[in-house]
């Protein structure tokens, strides 16, 4: 493992993207436990992004989930049944597809209020040449969404059972699950070790991950 600070982090994925083909739209992922913040990682590639003139695209994957009456359908608290909760279907044909090669070139920034349950009524917004699709969220590997690289913010499990409060127990059954079925930390492009957040590590010395095209 390499310590990097978050500001090494953030600059090492920036220039790895901005430096992708200015004319194709390059569609990441940034998964990892809530507790991991992939939001605030996905948030600080924007500005960088922007200032070496690439255009961003920023979703969230908490507004892409399928109806809370498909979601809850087994009780709230059905750590299978949420590792479901996503429309993978929704965020890849109106975003991730649709931004890529033979895409309709026009992405959805949003699909459902996830505290509401309501549609948000977003319109289609026309996509950019060169566009970089930032998508955070959990639970977002090995689920056939359309992507050019992924990062995935790894937790031993003891750190992820501390930083889960009482209330949210119960998801760590998922958890364990996604890490035993999908194996993130082996099939995310960039694996980095954030057990301290105030010090991130980049897990080196694999096969390497892919670069984006």
């Amino acid at each position: 493992m390499e310590p990097v600070t978050q500001d090494v982090l953030v600059a090492r994925l920036a220039d790895r993207l901005a430096a992708t083909p200015r004319d194709r739209a390059v569609r990441v992922l940034v998964d990892g436990h809530p507790s991991s913040r992939p939001d605030l990682l996905a948030d600080a590639l924007v500005e960088p992004l922007r200032t070496a003139g690439r255009p961003v695209a920023r979703i969230r994957a908490h507004d892409f989930l399928r109806a809370a009456s498909l979601r809850l359908e087994h009780g709230r608290e059905d750590p299978d049944a949420l590792l479901g909760w996503l429309d993978v279907g929704t965020l890849n044909r109106e975003v991730l597809t649709a931004v890529g090669p033979g895409g309709a070139g026009r992405y959805l920034p949003s699909l459902r209020d996830p505290v509401t349950d309501r549609s948000t009524r977003a319109a289609l917004l026309e996509a950019p040449a060169g566009v970089v699709v930032l998508v955070d969220g959990a639970f977002l590997l090995g689920r056939g969404l359309d992507a050019d690289l992924t990062v995935h913010l790894a937790l031993r499990d003891g750190t992820l059972a501390r930083r889960t409060p009482p209330a949210e127990v119960w998801t760590l059954p998922a958890y364990a699950r996604y890490a035993r079925e999908t194996r993130p930390e082996q099939v995310a492009d960039v694996v980095v070790r954030v057990d301290d957040a105030r010090r991130p590590a980049l897990v080196v010395g694999r096969d390497g991950p892919r670069s984006v095209p």
